[in-house]
């Protein structure tokens, strides 16, 4: 089912990596185009069974045949086993990745951050309710894009195998993906073929440039 568009990807990658032999591309001195191995289906069943989740189809279609980790959008793709922690490069807290995503549109909070009437106290307290993981359970991290915003995949509840934004952080709260201009919610295998597209786009721009400059 998915076979021609993993293999189209697979053509888009090689192109980019070729494109981009400096690493110039956002993110690409981190996973230097480099794919971590894949999962076997063993190992798929027991990620599942660990966190009582079923992952996306397609999700595990990449696991399958293309790699756990490395390149992909902003800083790479995540492995799995490191996604399921709240805070990225920190396993001392666990996301709610078992309990159901329980969001359809963005949400956030409607408080005024900058608001000197509150003591610190009872910022402390806001703000340790904000960050709750209750907030973001059912979400598989999945890609860093820096400053502390994560992209996920939704694996249990409302909205199920979409990406979605935890932005919480920066007080933007929970909303689908659309950095790249798309409107329509995205799934995993069109929202890393979006970012193959834009970033070979964007190479071919900076080519572009580079020889108007030497001219």
């Amino acid at each position: 089912m998915y076979n021609v568009q993993l293999e189209r990807m697979r053509e888009k990658l090689i192109t980019l990596r070729s494109m981009d032999p400096n690493l110039d591309l956002f993110g690409a001195e981190n996973h230097e185009y480099e794919m971590e191995p894949v999962w076997t289906q063993e190992d798929i069943t027991q990620f599942e069974q660990n966190w009582r989740i079923k992952l996306p189809e397609e999700y595990k279609v990449w696991l399958l045949h293309m790699g756990t980790g490395g390149v992909g959008p902003y800083y790479g793709l995540e492995n799995p086993n490191d996604g399921v922690y709240a805070v990225l490069g920190y396993d001392d807290e666990l996301n709610a990745i078992s309990d159901p995503f329980q969001f359809a549109e963005a949400w956030n909070w409607n408080y005024d951050w900058f608001d000197d009437s509150k003591k610190e106290e009872e910022w402390d307290v806001l703000e340790h309710e904000y960050l709750d993981p209750k907030w973001s359970a059912g979400m598989l991290r999945i890609s860093d894009f820096g400053c502390a915003i994560s992209l996920n995949l939704i694996v249990k509840g409302a909205s199920y195998g979409e990406i979605w934004v935890d932005d919480r952080a920066n007080r933007n709260g929970i909303y689908p993906d659309q950095y790249w201009g798309n409107t329509n919610r995205l799934h995993f295998l069109d929202w890393y073929e979006l970012w193959l597209d834009r970033s070979i786009h964007q190479m071919h721009e900076q080519k572009q440039q580079s020889g108007a400059n030497e001219v």
